[in-house]
């Protein structure tokens, strides 16, 4: 059984650390969640944070106002150390300082590379901090936006069944292609700089917009299963 830490960065709650909770965690307005939030923005269940083989899992439970990670909504989502979770006006640190230093030096950033929190020596009580971590915001809370993988690709899931891997090439291969035909046909402007536009026929930008709208369906559809 996992165990998470979760600080309060923005909300009533502010400055609230939640440390060793045993997964599942639920995250909401009722008092029978494992972490209470108090905002009217909140669900009454809204979030919950769960184990499996190995990974830690945020899944929205069809909140009204949904639930963000570093500023991108999700439904599902693996956790990182160093992410922020945004559930409706607050902000949740998730890691302890021990965790995202470690998830840092794998990644090969420095600490401020995961999150846009002021980086110094102090933390935020204002008392010295080995992680020379200080989980002060540095924007507003509806500005936050970050890479939602700062360290590159995504590893692919493991144990997956043969058809399951036939099932998962087939939609690759869909994307690749589609995302194939877009980069065969697209022609930059002569002397390029920095400034410049790609042209990209018209039939293969609608089919970039119908991808989007196709991969937004896969991940509606994935994130519903259960």
């Amino acid at each position: 059984m996992a165990q998470v830490t979760l600080s309060v960065l923005e909300g009533l709650e502010r400055g609230r650390v939640y440390t060793g909770l045993d997964t599942p965690v639920t995250i909401g307005r009722e008092d029978d969640n494992t972490v209470q939030l108090n905002d009217e923005r909140i669900s009454r269940v809204h979030a919950k944070i769960q184990e499996d083989r190995g990974q830690v899992i945020l899944t929205d439970l069809n909140s009204t106002n949904g639930s963000r990670v570093n500023g991108h909504p999700v439904q599902l989502r693996v956790l990182q150390p160093g992410d922020h979770l945004q559930i409706g006006r607050c902000i949740l640190l998730y890691g302890s300082d021990e965790q995202i230093l470690e998830h840092a030096r794998r990644l090969g950033v420095e600490v401020s590379a995961l999150a846009p929190l002021t980086y110094s020596t102090e933390s935020a009580s204002g008392r010295d901090s080995d992680s020379g971590y200080s989980v002060v915001p540095q924007r507003p809370v509806d500005g936050i936006e970050l890479p939602l993988f700062p360290g590159g690709a995504p590893d692919l899931p493991l144990d997956l069944s043969p058809g399951d891997r036939a099932r998962l090439c087939d939609v690759l291969a869909f994307i690749h292609e589609r995302l194939r035909d877009i980069c065969f046909e697209s022609a930059e402007t002569q002397n390029p700089t920095a400034r410049s536009f790609v042209d990209v026929p018209w039939n293969r930008w609608q089919n970039m917009m119908q991808l989007e709208k196709d991969i937004a369906a896969y991940l509606r559809q994935i994130a519903d299963t259960d």
